[in-house]
């Protein structure tokens, strides 16, 4: 029965709200010292280390098993890298023949282009020059039938002083 009063007189306190709060108040107070003395435990065992105290192997095998971890990580990566940089180095040389060969199938058209640029640059200086005999032709022509065209001319013209001369020529002759 007493433990049933007792029981009954902790619920009645922590129902009354001041207590409450007190006890909530030292509830935090406590957790907050247990954190400054775990800190402070911290503090005092990081000043205390040595190599060869019992912490001190403990850390030690811990660090050389991190760093053992480290280098097999960093292992493995760089193999990656490596690989990946390897493929994509393939990859480019690949790109390069390609490209070379590209190249030279163009190279191959120019020149096949610039021979034949040339070769009608050629005819066009062959036929320039026909052009050029003909034309000369053609003028050469012109004035031979322009020279015909005055002959005939004075022809025509000439023919009816001729026959005035002709006729004067036969009226004299029979006047005399």
């Amino acid at each position: 029965m007493l433990k049933i009063w007792n029981l009954n007189k902790a619920r009645r306190l922590l129902l009354d709200p001041a207590i409450h709060e007190e006890f909530t108040r030292l509830k935090n107070l406590v957790e907050e010292k247990e954190k400054e003395l775990k800190e402070k435990q911290d503090t005092i065992s990081a000043l205390s280390f040595t190599p060869q105290s019992k912490m001190g192997k403990m850390l030690m095998a811990k660090c050389r098993t991190l760093q053992e971890e480290n280098e097999e990580i960093g292992n493995l990566a760089s193999e990656g890298k490596m690989h990946e940089l390897a493929m994509q180095l393939a990859l480019q040389k690949s790109q390069n023949a390609e490209l070379r060969s590209q190249f030279e199938g163009l190279h191959k058209h120019m020149e096949g282009l610039t021979n034949d640029v040339e070769r009608s640059n050629e005819m066009a200086l062959i036929l320039q020059e026909k052009l050029e005999e003909k034309d000369q032709e053609i003028e050469r022509l012109k004035n031979v039938a322009q020279q015909k065209s005055v002959i005939e001319e004075e022809k025509t013209d000439s023919a009816p002083i001729q026959k005035v001369r002709d006729e004067e020529m036969i009226d004299g002759e029979t006047n005399n």
